[in-house]
């Protein structure tokens, strides 16, 4: 993947993360925000040491990687995006792994021909992820 193409900076990763928007899928979530200065979509991928060591969470990364570079003229190209990958993935083949990226950007409209979802505002930093006001369960104790 081209270096002009990929988020690496922990600052870029923080802003998506508190002011982008998000969907997911059983194998990746899809974290994304309209860039500030118009040019290429840009793509972060978080594979987390859950998943397994170092090999396993490389090998993850290059495949999505992979994946979007094939897939990147069907990309809307004002976005940045963060792709993380999910214990299921780990189990699946490179064709049923391009589909669910696929399917989760094509869910959250960041493929051309969509418009990215707006479900809501963009989560609040430090909030929950629940809207509304909690509500009280029935004291079962009497």
């Amino acid at each position: 993947m081209q270096r002009k193409l990929r988020l690496r900076k922990r600052e870029d990763f923080n802003r998506i993360y508190r002011h982008g928007r998000s969907f997911a899928n059983s194998q990746f979530v899809v974290y994304w925000r309209k860039q500030t200065e118009q040019g290429c979509f840009r793509l972060g991928v978080s594979a987390s040491s859950k998943l397994g060591g170092a090999v396993v969470r490389n090998r993850l990364r290059r495949m999505v990687k992979e994946i979007v570079r094939l897939n990147a003229g069907k990309l809307q190209v004002e976005y940045d995006l963060i792709l993380i990958v999910r214990k299921p993935a780990l189990n699946i083949a490179y064709k049923e792994m391009e589909g669910s990226v696929l399917h989760v950007l094509r869910k959250a409209g960041l493929l051309k021909g969509g418009s990215p979802s707006v479900a809501g505002p963009p989560r609040k930093p430090g909030g929950s992820r629940t809207s509304g006001p909690r509500t009280q369960r029935p004291d079962s104790r009497k």
